[in-house]
């Protein structure tokens, strides 16, 4: 299971993208969770890919500048897709959240409007019960502290980046770790170093498609099936049969986004 891919961003390839994911499927890959990151892409994205019975979606906003000075506009279209849409299909708001990677304190507007547009998503998921899918990039406390005020919304640190401290702060929220290709290069010793530290039940795995494929692929567009990589190296750091990280995280991906209790 890939428990996080953008699907409507692969690139055409030879094939289309909805080809390569069939052929996927017949080979029985378990499922595949497409994200949103714009307020209106979820109609479409429903439409290219809703014919695969193990694709799933969430609708959220990624927040990019342009975004973040037009929240106010944005959330209320967002919602509408999240309303509209079928809810045996749409199982989680976001990504959405803070970046400080790209979006840096001394741009002050900026920082002030996306930690208001990731309260926004937060209220969102409180009011529809749905779980929330967190990107957060050089933000650990300042995400901590906002997800705290909101303790009745489950979610996951998508493509987690920190090391045990953080992983610590995140858990003990209530959140589920996940971890991507990232893990797989050389320079990522904290996420290794993380990864055992994670309880198996709060553990989850994906690729972010088409970025951070792991290794080998690295510096090709990731796709859905290259999460077998991360899958391998996961089992390996936890000491565990792949076998059993698979049904783990699929036990996982299934207590969070289809359980209303997120247990």
């Amino acid at each position: 299971m890939d428990t996080h891919a953008h699907l409507s961003m692969l690139p055409p390839g030879k094939r289309p993208p909805e080809e390569r994911i069939a052929q996927l499927f017949a080979g029985g890959f378990g499922g595949i969770i497409d994200v949103g990151t714009q307020a209106e892409d979820l109609r479409c994205r429903l439409k290219t890919f809703a014919r695969f019975d193990r694709i799933w979606f969430s609708a959220g906003i990624w927040p990019a500048p342009e975004a973040i000075a037009e929240r106010e506009r944005l959330i209320p279209l967002l919602e509408q897709q999240i309303t509209a849409a079928p809810p045996d299909r749409l199982i989680a708001v976001g990504e959405c959240g803070l970046d400080r990677h790209h979006n840096r304190q001394e741009a002050a507007g900026v920082v002030a409007g996306e930690r208001e547009l990731l309260e926004l998503h937060l209220d969102m998921a409180k009011r529809h019960s749905l779980p929330i899918i967190i990107h957060s990039r050089e933000a650990a406390q300042e995400t901590a502290e906002l997800l705290s005020r909101y303790p009745e919304v489950r979610g996951v640190i998508h493509c987690f980046s920190y090391g045990i401290p953080e992983a610590r702060r995140f858990l003990d929220l209530g959140y589920y770790l996940s971890f991507a290709g990232s893990l797989t290069y050389k320079n990522a010793g904290n996420l290794r170093e993380a990864l055992p530290f994670v309880p198996l039940e709060r553990l989850l795995l994906e690729t972010d498609a088409p970025y951070l494929a792991p290794q080998p692929f690295r510096g090709k567009p990731s796709e859905p099936g290259m999460v077998a990589e991360t899958y391998r190296r996961a089992a390996a750091l936890r000491g565990i049969p792949l076998e059993a990280l698979q049904a783990a995280v699929a036990r996982n991906g299934h207590a969070l986004f289809f359980s209303k209790s997120g247990v």
